[in-house]
């Protein structure tokens, strides 16, 4: 008699697993679909946008677009790379190539294009710092520059202390700095040197 009632027990607790892993497995899908959404929103590749008016929106919000609405010589090249490591951070999902969680962690064909514009961005960055802000070689570093080329050369795998996506606002932001002195003509303003030798080096 004892027997047949251990072996009673013993089916109700299978039963009792056998309802636990059944919400476990519910909980689990659920799961799978929400991050499958995600995925599927976030794998959709920015849109393009015109460098020329991206600029000249950028000049007019920060007060710098004058009555002939005309850019000063440089402004759209750095305002292009503003854009491009504003886009990296503020679109669908973030940046993603230092993602540990799922989605992210799983995806392959944007974090590769992530990476793909921060190679430009790092290209240009640092054709800026050494070359189109500089009428010699040995001129003085721009003071918001050099500070820009190394902040978006940070490790882009760094999830945290610090993280690739600080580390690459930093320099957007020291970016934005440049961008208003340089829409400021004089002595003050920044310097953007558009030389056919810069251009080459650059390329």
């Amino acid at each position: 008699m004892m027997k047949f009632a251990d072996k009673l027990s013993f089916l109700q607790g299978a039963g009792q697993l056998s309802s636990v892993g059944k919400w476990f497995a519910i909980l689990v899908g659920i799961l799978c679909l929400v991050w499958s959404a995600l995925g599927i929103y976030w794998s959709n590749e920015p849109a393009q946008f015109d460098v020329v008016s991206a600029a000249k929106q950028q000049a007019e919000q920060r007060g710098y677009l004058n009555n002939s609405k005309k850019l000063v010589v440089g402004y759209t090249t750095a305002n292009t790379l503003y854009a491009m490591v504003d886009t990296l951070l503020e679109k669908p999902g973030g940046f993603l190539n230092n993602d540990i969680m799922p989605p992210g962690v799983f995806m392959d064909n944007i974090p590769a294009w992530e990476f793909g514009v921060l190679v430009q961005v790092r290209d240009m960055s640092r054709a800026l710092r050494k070359d189109f802000s500089r009428s010699q070689s040995q001129s003085t570093e721009d003071s918001n520059l050099k500070v820009v080329e190394p902040q978006f050369n940070f490790d882009n795998n760094s999830w945290a202390l610090p993280s690739s996506e600080g580390e690459y606002r930093r320099g957007n932001d020291e970016l934005l700095k440049y961008l208003d002195r340089l829409a400021v003509r004089g002595d003050a303003g920044a310097q953007f040197y558009a030389r056919s030798d810069n251009l080459q080096n650059w390329l």
